[in-house]
């Protein structure tokens, strides 16, 4: 079974284990929300699978909310150097163009995830398929001055997006 033929009717069908390989990274780095939505099941569309998982991160609490936020990677950083982004992460900064940034972008890009990650505890997220490169810097400039309780909110306001693209991807059409 591959990502490009499996249809929500085999979804409803999948054991946990194998649910959670399907859907496990969906979630950065955060199995967890997998194997909590695979109760919800049978699910009756696209929608219904995502809203049982992105459910399981709205109703954590909101310690966990900040750690789940904390395993995903810095845009252009580390994670992008070290090679250790999910393959979904990968593809996602890369139609933005963060994969071919300018030294200066890069540097200034670091600064700005220093800055964000200093103010508000974890880093910065935004759906990169929406955005334009330009535009990413410009959210990144305008959210690291917001209140932290106000950007937790949007960050995960930004992860519904993002991972709501990653099942859809994930689901024949």
């Amino acid at each position: 079974m591959t990502e490009t033929t499996l249809g929500l009717g085999a979804v409803n069908t999948l054991q946990q284990d194998d649910f959670v390989a399907a859907f496990g990274s969906t979630f950065e780095h955060s199995p967890w929300v997998a194997q909590g939505a695979w109760g919800a099941r049978p699910f009756a569309s696209i929608d219904a699978l995502h809203g049982a998982m992105i459910n399981m991160v709205r109703n954590a609490p909101r310690k966990t909310q900040i750690e789940f936020l904390r395993g995903h990677p810095e845009l252009a950083g580390k994670e992008a150097d070290a090679g250790t982004m999910t393959t979904e992460s990968v593809g996602e900064q890369a139609s933005a163009g963060l994969d071919a940034l300018s030294r200066h972008e890069i540097d200034e890009l670091r600064q700005l995830n220093q800055r964000y990650l200093k103010s508000h505890g974890f880093p910065f997220i935004i759906a990169v398929r929406r955005y334009s490169k330009t535009q990413i810097f410009d959210q990144l400039r305008r959210r690291i001055e917001r209140d932290s309780d106000a950007e937790l909110d949007e960050a995960l306001a930004q992860i519904d997006t993002i991972t709501r693209l990653r099942v859809q991807a994930k689901l024949a059409a």
